[in-house]
């Protein structure tokens, strides 16, 4: 995932405010005027997730009412209703980033970055059962519920490794040819992907395993988060440049494009409250857009999160949104922009043994 790049840019990074409310309804007679009133946010629960600090995705199982963080070489699983740590899943030495969760196989799957491999563990244990081969800088996971199948993004060879949980077997490799990001399934049988290099989203078919569309999206520099809104058929891609754009999911149109936070690394969908979310680690803010209908987007809040919460999921039944973040250190951060500056690489900005599972619920 953002894993370098974020570290490098969080030093440089200009704060960009988000455009007020009113300059979004401009030009539409404010059309949905009233579907635009604020959100809020609070936190309610921090869960202490101990070493290392390095993470990535955290994945929400609505089934079972967990939360599965990626960090290090090992997941940890939170009980998403009380923040108790259920247990780890470990031996990734390589480091974990994605997860995808298959409870017609008992399966989950995360991956082995270094290694280059898909892993998968029982739900029911924790425990590895197998490690599957897929290709360098796996990252990204999910689960097609159409086919069944779990995609793993291959990011930096432009691959996705595609495993059948039924005979827990690489099925297929998909050879899209450019540097890739997220990926979200669209309940369609197809599957899309952030092009971080070119600034695409490719569209998958999932019955065939091949690229089926390619849209450009200009306007987005980094695509990195990626979220669905499967009823309307809206894809919701968040940007370095503190942009979200709005992707018709047929068509690949550019529907709208809205200002968000700075160093978002993943974007969200609430279907219940009709809300988009992009985490924006640099400035430890939580965008939030409300979807008016299909063609009309307004930005209703900023939630202040936590510096460095960059990635998240969200309940869609209570509204609960899980973000992680670690604490931060200004010593090591004045040091961290020294290097940077001067061409090297610079030290952790993260105060170790910091990381933390953060619940934000709405407002009553």
């Amino acid at each position: 995932m953002l894993r370098r790049y974020w570290l490098a840019t969080f030093a440089t990074a200009v704060v960009v405010g988000l455009v007020p409310i009113a300059l979004a309804m401009l030009g539409r007679g404010c059309a949905g005027c009233a579907m635009a009133s604020p959100v809020a946010y609070h936190l309610t629960r921090s869960v202490p997730l101990g070493a290392p600090d390095r993470w990535d995705y955290v994945v929400y199982d609505s089934p079972a009412h967990r939360v599965y963080i990626a960090h290090g070489d090992h997941l940890t699983v939170v009980d998403a209703r009380n923040g108790r740590v259920v247990g780890q899943v470990q031996g990734m030495p390589g480091g974990t980033h994605g997860i995808a969760i298959s409870h017609a196989a008992g399966l989950g799957y995360t991956d082995d970055g270094e290694a280059g491999e898909a892993v998968a563990f029982s739900l029911k244990t924790l425990r590895v059962v197998k490690h599957l081969k897929a290709a360098p800088d796996s990252d990204a996971v999910t689960l097609d519920p159409t086919s069944g199948h779990v995609f793993v993004v291959d990011g930096d060879p432009g691959l996705l490794t595609v495993i059948d949980p039924a005979t827990d077997r690489v099925a297929a490799t998909v050879h899209v040819g450019s540097k890739l990001e997220f990926i979200v399934p669209g309940n369609n049988g197809k599957i899309y992907v952030n092009g971080v290099e070119k600034r695409d989203i490719f569209r998958v078919d999932t019955a065939t395993n091949q690229v089926d569309a390619t849209w450009p999206i200009p306007q987005c520099e980094a695509p990195h988060g990626l979220a669905v809104d499967t009823a309307t058929h809206r894809l919701f891609s968040s940007c370095e440049n503190g942009r979200l754009v709005v992707v018709n999911a047929d068509t690949g149109a550019v529907v709208a494009t809205l200002p968000i936070g700075q160093g978002t690394d993943a974007a969200a969908f609430d279907p219940t409250r009709k809300l988009v979310f992009s985490s924006n680690g640099m400035d430890g803010t939580l965008s939030v857009i409300r979807e008016v209908d299909d063609n009309t987007f307004v930005p209703v809040g900023t939630i202040k999160t936590a510096l460095s919460a960059r990635t998240m999921t969200v309940n869609p039944v209570t509204g609960r949104v899980f973000l992680v973040a670690a604490h931060t250190n200004s010593q090591a951060m004045a040091a961290f922009r020294a290097a940077r500056q001067a061409g090297r690489r610079g030290p952790s900005p993260f105060v170790h043994d910091s990381l933390e599972l953060l619940f934000f619920d709405p407002r009553k």
